[in-house]
């Protein structure tokens, strides 16, 4: 049966706010699959997979920074050989404020910061090699750039994530791996006590030879035991099983991006899973995953397990990562910043967005231009949402709390039978638009398959975009639509769907 709402600021939401701040005690960021298990004990099992505290705090951060900073910004180089003299290291107007002012004032909520890269080069002074700058004229060796970018980000609200390249290519003992292991988790245990709350380590995998010509074996399981110790808040990018990479370095996410995906959990028995407070650290084994489909109901239905696996999305502001004068015309425009946005916020990931500073220490008016050009336009585009003060008719409403929709304690959903179901918007007066913004309340799950939108344009509904995965956010653009009446029809959803979140605008440039 349809039920008609009457006038609401913005949408009704169903649930209590108990719902809303805690799960399911039977729901977790994984869940075991029995070779028995029906296709629909499969998806029942997926529909309940849900992120951790960490993932869903770190999911709605949603656009984040990356600073690219170090001996390759003296050397023009991209990846240091690790032979590099430490006094070519010396920012002349070095100011972590303006990066954190810049981010700030972008958008972004938290950055990261690469305090090691593959050249083994330590952007503080660290006790464990001479390769760092206390051995850099920078502040006669006296400087900390980790400490100053941490303390610039605190002044101006952002979190904080360190990026320690497992890679050293300038350490001896580098294919030593059990000497050299010891060595990174000395590294990480500096970093991740000295410098308060850490909200992201960030890993990649690259792995080259050691001077002993032997390839070094990470002991990634020890690198997790230091980091739950000392940051048991921290969530872990890339080669670990808290945050992936997306799989390409361009920007742009999935069509269909789905966090619930396989994992073989063969080598963790029950027992393991029930008394572990990391259990997944115990068996990931570190890859990429680069496929076009990692979580359809095709690819779960031969996997022994289900894991919640969000994916970061990054790329950088210029053509390289690290600053070279040579690209200061090639910085993104403004208008290919916002393409990017809505292709990777919008796709259900988080965009982790790289501003290099100069060898001055600074991040430059080229970059600085365009982040504040991509900035206007998103505020305008969002500003107003024209599903505001709605009326709303709705196919299988459970108990109906009169909330506004951006009330965070609230959500709508059906009744956990239907998988399917119709919201009819009418809104306030005829509107113009051409941008819609879904989002899910992915602390009961991630549910919805596919959906479609319609306007009536006076006898007949005529659909105007389409999508498949919902996730935390999904932003979608067409061509301009001119209504009062606009349908959401969920065709397909894993259990009942929810809805966190609606709205309709109209592009501003």
């Amino acid at each position: 049966m349809t039920k008609i709402i009457a006038f609401i600021p913005l949408l009704a939401f169903v649930a209590t706010i108990h719902s809303q701040q805690t799960t399911d005690n039977r729901q977790k960021n994984f869940t075991f699959l029995k070779p028995a298990d029906t296709s629909e004990q499969i998806i029942i099992k997926a529909a309940n997979v849900v992120p951790t505290k960490q993932q869903y705090d770190w999911q709605k951060l949603e656009f984040i920074a990356f600073a690219h900073f170090g001996m390759n910004t003296f050397t023009n180089n991209e990846w240091g050989a690790g032979k590099e003299d430490e006094k070519l290291f010396n920012p002349t107007n070095f100011d972590a404020r303006q990066w954190a002012r810049v981010y700030k004032n972008a958008g972004m909520n938290l950055a990261i910061l690469t305090v090691k890269h593959h050249d083994g080069f330590c952007l503080w002074p660290s006790k464990y090699t001479e390769h760092s700058v206390k051995n850099s004229p920078w502040k006669n060796g006296k400087g900390d750039v980790v400490k100053e970018f941490v303390d610039a980000c605190r002044e101006y609200g952002l979190k904080v994530g360190l990026y320690l390249s497992p890679w050293d290519r300038n350490n001896p003992d580098y294919g030593d791996s059990p000497k050299y292991n010891k060595y990174f988790c000395n590294q990480l245990r500096e970093l991740l006590t000295n410098y308060g709350e850490i909200t992201e380590v960030w890993f990649d995998g690259a792995n080259g030879e050691g001077p002993n010509g032997k390839k070094q074996v990470y002991d990634w399981q020890s690198y997790y035991k230091v980091i739950r110790e000392l940051q048991p808040n921290a969530v872990i990018f890339g080669m670990a099983p808290d945050i992936r990479w997306v799989g390409t370095e361009s920007g742009y996410s999935r069509e269909t991006e789905w966090n619930v995906i396989p994992i073989d959990l063969s080598k963790l028995n029950g027992t393991a899973a029930a008394s572990l407070k990391n259990p997944l650290d115990e068996i990931y084994q570190p890859k990429d995953l680069m496929g076009d489909d990692l979580g359809s109901r095709e690819k779960i239905k031969s996997a022994n397990g289900l894991f919640w696996y969000p994916a970061e999305t990054d790329v950088s502001i210029r053509p390289g990562w690290f600053y070279r004068s040579s690209e200061d015309t090639m910085v993104k425009s403004p208008e290919k910043l916002v393409d990017i946005y809505f292709s990777s916020v919008g796709r259900n990931s988080v965009l982790l967005l790289n501003v290099p500073p100069d060898k001055h220490g600074l991040i430059t008016d080229y970059d600085i231009k365009s982040l504040n050009g991509m900035k206007k336009i998103l505020d305008k585009t969002f500003k107003i949402n024209l599903a505001n003060d709605a009326k709303i008719k709705s196919s299988g409403m459970k108990k109906v709390f009169q909330k506004n929709l951006l009330d965070k304690n609230t959500y709508w959903t059906t009744n956990s039978t239907e998988t399917s179901a119709e919201l009819e918007f009418t809104l306030t007066g005829t509107k113009t638009f051409d941008v819609v913004m879904l989002q899910e309340e992915i602390r009961v799950g991630q549910r919805i398959e596919k959906f479609r939108l319609e306007y009536w344009d006076g006898k007949k509904w005529i659909k105007f975009v389409d999508g498949t995965t919902v996730g935390y956010k999904r932003l979608l653009r067409f061509n301009t639509v001119k209504s009062k009446r606009v349908k959401l029809v969920i065709e397909q959803s894993r259990l009942n769907p929810t809805l966190a979140n609606f709205g309709l605008f109209k592009m501003q440039n």
